[in-house]
């Protein structure tokens, strides 16, 4: 299997360890050369709920991935108008690398129950192979079924490599990864109340945070 470059997207609000660990497993069970975080500029799927600014976000990820082997930060969503779109993402990302490059489009099990309504579905899964990462408790099966009705007819199953099969030749797993309990709403929820994110998120993107104020009853009135 040759190498390639997976492309994990998040609105990084702030960016924490489970973040991180599911990047370094998938890059390690794809054996990728370079895994890239994109934070997302205009999430569409959080319509109507304030993100913190994106030059903050952004900081926060490079300083996470700062000095982390195969890790890298992309704002090609940061710099491009209007809401971030994954597909516009990809086909980016196509036109950098080529035709022929690996590239992996990593998201959850939760995310991937919503896919049917994302922009140009059948596009992402020509352009990339997609892992989807679940964790406790493991769903034990990827069913075409679950795929966008559109999809399902260019989809198969492939009992050589477990996977499913887009006609394109890109292929879909489920990696079972480590759990980590930690999400970004109640990260923001426990600096608000004062208490303490350590170990939660990388020191440097704890201590971003304390020195910009984020997340604190001051920024939001700002």
């Amino acid at each position: 299997m040759p190498r390639g470059v997976g492309i994990l997207g998040g609105t990084f609000d702030p960016i924490h360890l489970a973040h991180l660990r599911v990047a370094e497993e998938v890059r390690e069970a794809e054996d990728l050369a370079e895994i890239r975080l994109v934070p997302a500029a205009v999430p569409p799927h959080k319509a109507g709920r304030a993100v913190t600014d994106a030059a903050h976000r952004l900081r926060m990820a490079q300083l996470a991935a700062d000095g982390v082997p195969g890790f890298r930060v992309w704002d090609v969503e940061l710099t491009r108008r209007g809401p971030s779109y994954s597909v516009d993402t990809l086909r980016t990302l196509r036109d950098e690398l080529g035709a022929d490059a690996r590239v992996v489009f990593v998201l959850g099990r939760d995310a991937f129950a919503d896919f049917a309504t994302w922009r140009e579905p059948e596009a992402i899964l020509g352009l990339a192979d997609l892992v989807v990462v679940t964790r406790p408790p493991w769903p034990e099966t990827l069913r075409i079924a679950d795929f966008p009705v559109a999809a399902q007819g260019a989809l198969r199953y492939d009992p050589g490599s477990e996977c499913i099969r887009h006609a394109s030749g890109r292929r879909v797993r489920l990696l079972p990864i480590t759990a980590l309990d930690v999400s970004a709403t109640a990260l923001r929820a426990r600096v608000a109340a004062g208490r303490s994110i350590r170990f939660l998120v990388p020191a440097s993107v704890e201590d971003y945070i304390r020195r910009h104020r984020l997340y604190t009853e001051e920024d939001a009135a700002r």
